[in-house]
């Protein structure tokens, strides 16, 4: 119960900061699709602020700041019933990295990336087990839309550790 307290507390502080970052970012997307464990689907839903890009010192990649918050529906799997780690929680998590890119905005190939963020979360699943998770982005961004593959997983520090792997399209508001 004190480490849900915790989780719950840390979870709202972090929410709370990145709301407040969210209103200075330079784009906001909102962000929604269908997420796969274990060959079964439920619905996710983020919202992902991401700030100006910055030059990795003198070469064509850069790198921006990102946070985003998500929820990813519960599941109700008989299979999994009864143990420490079933599939019903619904899960909320906030993250925070960086959004990686190549070449400039003139380039054909600009709006694709791959991001990086570290994650905490309240709700346990078969998939997300740990407060801990990592969050992997691979996708390209329009000028107003998004398409991209996202998998969250706590890289084996903590058992169980399928992950979650999904499909998201993104609705990008500029600053």
């Amino acid at each position: 119960m004190r480490s849900q307290k915790l989780c719950l507390g840390v979870l709202a502080l972090a929410l709370a900061g990145a709301t407040s970052a969210a209103t200075a970012a330079t784009r906001l997307e909102v962000q929604g699709g269908r997420s796969y464990t274990d060959s079964h689907g439920t619905n996710a839903a983020f919202v992902e602020a991401v700030f100006d890009e910055h030059p990795i010192g003198s070469s064509r990649f850069t790198w921006a700041p990102d946070v985003s918050a998500g929820w990813i529906d519960g599941r109700s799997l008989k299979r999994y019933s009864g143990n420490r780690y079933d599939t019903g929680d619904d899960v909320w998590l906030v993250a925070g990295g960086a959004r990686f890119r190549y070449g400039t905005d003139s380039d054909w190939y600009h709006g694709f990336f791959y991001s990086l963020q570290g994650a905490v979360q309240k709700g346990r699943t078969m998939a997300l087990s740990s407060v801990g998770e990592f969050v992997n982005t691979v996708g390209w961004q329009g000028k107003y839309l998004s398409f991209q593959v996202r998998h969250i997983s706590n890289g084996g520090t903590h058992g169980p550790n399928r992950g979650e792997t999904m499909a998201l399209v993104g609705v990008g508001f500029e600053f």
